[in-house]
């Protein structure tokens, strides 16, 4: 329990880092342009090897790398380890090859998530290992929570999972292993017509933070009980360290690349521009599935997005993995394996029950602890 000055300091603190690692914004996005990844360019990061430059630790983070990959490790409560992506996606697919970190009211999070607070995530509550909760917001929109659903899976803290998002201007899907889990759509009711859908270049964020530091957060009089009990109760700390791994991330831009600008203030994706070149000039990153096909590959985890003159697309996965390779086939209904561990896949549902805090709540309850109790 923390109740001293010293106390409501440590509370501060750790709750600007989870801000600034995860939620927070602190420019105009149309006064600035954002390096784009670009069509086709597959970023492929295998933290088994270490660091790597196309990664941007935030402000306080350490993370360590062994032979498991990256090691996002909290010791004491004000710990929140936080990395994002170098550079932005304008829609695009995601997949990370992680284990959640354990631990009552400690939460792994995988993100992506704009500079005008749109956002779709993964979340684990250490708390459980039986479930992953996907959620999304849009524009930093926090006044209704039933958007978060949670997806049943095997020993998340325990077992390697690959998770996916992919995300366009119509519809974004979740996938565990390959398996769809959920889809939202553009004109979805949850996402009021698209007021709310997710639309503008993001960055890929992950990290391991404090949902619930202590006791006095955890008491129905605190303003923060119910991100603690979301959390499942308070933290302990001590001779345990609490540890989210991840092995690789590979990262696919939809968009023309260059540098993503916003050419008005309505944060609509058709107002998205770029410098980049989609089929040999530039365009809006709106159209990035341009008429005629297209086919992008490079080193590592490969995924071509193929797009028919006819508006249907097919997305192609292929898979490097140490021991072996694999290739999934969106659309055509088939795929096969060879050899070795599956560890960066693709592809597509709907599970059922709903959490009532996100990450960004999770926030700004943060920001409102004025009188001292650490719950980040």
């Amino acid at each position: 329990m923390l109740s001293t000055p010293l106390a409501a300091t440590a509370v501060l603190l750790s709750a600007l880092s989870l801000v600034n690692g995860q939620t927070f914004t602190d420019c105009n996005p149309t006064t600035k342009s954002y390096p784009g990844y670009g069509k086709g360019n597959t970023v492929f990061t295998d933290f088994t090897k270490g660091a790597s430059t196309d990664w941007d630790e935030e402000a306080g983070t350490t993370i360590s790398y062994s032979t498991s990959g990256a090691e996002f490790n909290i010791k004491v409560a004000t710990d929140a380890p936080t990395i994002q992506s170098s550079k932005y996606i304008m829609f695009g697919q995601v997949d990370v090859f992680l284990k959640a970190s354990p631990g009552q009211g400690i939460v792994s999070s995988f993100i992506l998530e704009s500079d005008d607070l749109d956002e779709i995530d993964w979340e684990w509550l250490g708390s459980t290992d039986t479930s992953v909760e996907s959620n999304f917001f849009g524009k930093g929109n926090t006044t209704t929570y039933d958007r978060a659903i949670y997806h049943n899976v095997a020993s998340p803290i325990e077992t390697w999972h690959n998770y996916s998002i992919t995300w366009t201007a119509e519809s974004t899907k979740w996938y565990i292993d390959g398996a769809l889990q959920r889809t939202l759509l553009f004109g979805d009711a949850l996402a009021l017509g698209g007021k709310n859908y997710p639309q503008t270049p993001m960055r890929v964020k992950m990290g391991n933070w404090v949902g619930c530091a202590s006791a006095a957060a955890n008491q129905p009089s605190s303003p923060t009980y119910g991100t603690c009990q979301w959390a499942g109760g308070p933290a302990t700390f001590g001779a345990t360290t609490w540890t989210m791994l991840v092995a690789n991330v590979t990262i696919n831009d939809f968009g023309c690349g260059g540098e993503y600008t916003y050419s008005d203030m309505t944060g609509d994706w058709q107002s998205i521009k770029s410098s980049g070149t989609c089929d040999g000039g530039s365009s809006s990153s709106g159209s990035a599935t341009s008429a005629g096909s297209s086919t992008q590959t490079t080193s590592g985890a490969i995924l071509a997005q193929t797009s028919a003159s006819n508006g249907t697309s097919k997305t192609t996965m292929s898979t490097a993995t140490g021991t072996g390779s694999s290739t999934k086939s969106t659309g055509s209904g088939s795929s096969t394996t060879s050899g070795g561990p599956l560890q960066a896949t693709s592809n597509d549902g709907n599970g059922s029950k709903k959490s009532k805090y996100g990450v960004i709540d999770v926030a700004v309850i943060a920001l409102g602890l004025g009188l001292g109790y650490l719950v980040m």
